[in-house]
């Protein structure tokens, strides 16, 4: 049996985050016939009629709920993709910890492509983002 994993997809918006977990639960699917679930925080702010509506005063409550499904999937023994931000290295402890209390292996993918982003963040806030990242 294949050792478990946690991979961490970090990146500005419009970086390619979704677009390669994406890929990646589909090629392990195809190859391996392996399961990886993919989350992002983002997904909170999509309805039951997966129509995305973002509001910030619940990002806090999204971060939550991302890390409860990831810890959920990890006890059941699931490999884990989380692609969101993590633009300061703080914002992947708690999944750092989640892979070690699980023994699972964390890889961490860092994306820097340019693609529209598709939950059109303001350019401002982009490059807010961009002054604050740690590499």
């Amino acid at each position: 049996m294949p050792a478990l994993t946690l991979t961490l997809i970090r990146g500005l918006p419009g970086s390619g985050k979704s677009t390669l977990a994406k890929k990646r639960v589909e090629e392990a699917a195809n190859s391996t016939g392996q399961t990886i679930v993919h989350l992002e925080a983002d997904m909170y702010f999509i309805d039951d009629a997966g129509v995305y509506c973002f509001q910030p005063e619940f990002i806090k409550k999204a971060h939550a709920w991302c890390q409860q499904a990831c810890e959920n999937l990890l006890q059941q023994q699931q490999n884990v993709i989380v692609s969101n931000t993590f633009i300061k290295h703080w914002e992947m402890k708690a999944y750092q910890q989640l892979a070690k209390q699980y023994n699972a292996k964390l890889e961490v993918i860092v994306c820097k492509e340019k693609y529209a982003n598709i939950h059109e963040v303001p350019a401002e806030t982009v490059k807010r983002m961009r002054q604050q990242w740690q590499p």
